[in-house]
């Protein structure tokens, strides 16, 4: 037994309740169990119990023992004198408020099913990927797509927060938070920090000066980003170090080089490579207003994906690396990479906008460019087919990715819908 299991036995009433009562042998009855509460103190709020004809209003603590009261100290805490009932699996102490008096106890170890456990451990003890894929198939499908709806909804929100967090750091700024926003998905993963840094290094209010001159953007970006062999006789580098001295002595740039050792090379295909992928993000800075704008503005998915049609300069269409000419043409960017741009950037960043400016019109968007999208194909999104699940957009695997790292990964059963009915046995 463990407390999250016991909050959920009491929260959804799976215990035996006739002729309820007390430890204290007093009549019992549970009008309203309460609201969980996530943040500190009682783990119950709002609840309603009718103990000996008497209705109290107020909280209700969850605890494997009654001693555990004490163990946290909370006969001590001004914030559980209103707890009104105290819910325990063995009682082995009474606990007392601060003011010294009881709190009624009930102990729900003799009152619970032991098919409840048994069900709740076998999801636990699973040795598959996803706990429930053995019992999955013939889970009810309403189920599974209302689990499938609220995990989208939460990884959207997760990521705009992220987002919000950048805004207010950038002090407001939301040209600013786009710019590093889609910067940072440049790095796909693998060098996400890297691009972060240097698109906080090198700020959108000095690139938008110079979005005329595609030479002088590179000359910024590889500059400051340490990648540019400062010894090479390339013609090309050279012009591009020329013009970052420039640049970097006009805007007191050079305290903010990062080191090229930050960025990352290895397990990487050369089309992937942090020189291409800069390159690719220098040229798409050249088309003028700000991303946030370029966004909003895409009233359809074709406009959107427009947007990313990329093709870098000259010399990066013969070069991976700084020096050393590709055998062969470099890839523009590719429809995947685009769409991978699309999914981790630009849909958080309007969801965030439209939160932070009450706009649910452009969530709605947002969500559909989501379902416009063919779905991702990765370990988790293949798990999930294995099972019968539908992956067939965007949506569907950002939300079973989410679900699964969410949910499964670490074990969250109780908090599922699917594992949650699978526990109550339905």
């Amino acid at each position: 037994m463990n407390e999250d299991l016991l909050s959920f036995i009491w929260r959804f009433q799976y215990f035996e309740k006739n002729d309820l009562r007390t430890d204290e042998h007093y009549a019992l009855s549970i009008v309203r169990t309460g609201h969980r509460n996530s943040n500190a103190g009682p783990d119950f709020s709002e609840s309603h119990v009718v103990i000996d004809g008497v209705l109290w209003v107020g909280s209700v603590e969850i605890h494997i023992r009654a001693s555990d009261w004490f163990l946290h100290s909370h006969e001590e805490n001004g914030a559980y004198q209103g707890v009104v009932l105290h819910v325990v699996w063995e009682n082995d102490r009474q606990a007392i408020r601060k003011d010294g008096t009881p709190v009624p106890t009930l102990s729900l170890k003799a009152l619970v099913q032991d098919a409840v456990i048994a069900r709740y451990r076998l999801l636990q003890d699973e040795k598959e990927t996803i706990p429930c894929s053995s019992a999955y198939p013939a889970v009810d499908q309403i189920q599974k797509f209302a689990m499938l709806d609220r995990v989208l909804l939460e990884r959207l929100e997760r990521k705009a927060k992220e987002v919000t967090w950048l805004y207010e750091t950038n002090r407001k700024d939301w040209d600013q938070t786009a710019y590093q926003w889609l910067g940072r998905h440049f790095g796909f993963k693998l060098n996400d920090a890297p691009f972060q840094r240097l698109t906080g290094a090198v700020p959108w209010k000095i690139i938008q000066k110079h979005t005329d001159r595609s030479m002088q953007i590179e000359a910024l970006l590889f500059g400051c980003s340490g990648l540019a062999d400062v010894n090479s006789d390339d013609v090309y580098v050279r012009q591009l170090l020329k013009e970052f001295r420039f640049l970097a002595n006009k805007y007191k740039l050079h305290g903010a080089a990062m080191e090229s050792h930050e960025w990352k090379f290895a397990k990487l295909r050369p089309a992937g490579f942090p020189t291409v992928r800069l390159a690719q993000f220098a040229r798409l800075m050249c088309t003028p207003g700000s991303f946030l704008t370029r966004f909003l503005n895409a009233e359809t998915f074709a406009e959107l994906q427009t947007l990313f049609q990329i093709e870098q300069s000259e010399y990066w269409r013969e070069h991976y690396v700084f020096g050393k000419k590709a055998k062969s043409p470099v890839p523009t960017m590719g429809a995947d990479a685009a769409n991978m741009l699309i999914i981790n950037a630009a849909v958080p960043l309007i969801v965030a906008y439209s939160k932070q400016k009450q706009l649910p019109d452009l969530l709605d968007r947002a969500i559909y460019w989501l379902s416009e999208i063919p779905a991702e194909n990765n370990r988790i999104t293949r798990e999930w087919a294995s099972m019968g699940m539908r992956v067939k957009t965007a949506a569907d695997s950002q939300a079973l990715i989410e679900w699964y790292n969410g949910y499964c990964k670490p074990r969250q059963c109780l908090d599922c819908v699917v594992g949650a009915g699978l526990v109550r046995g339905s």
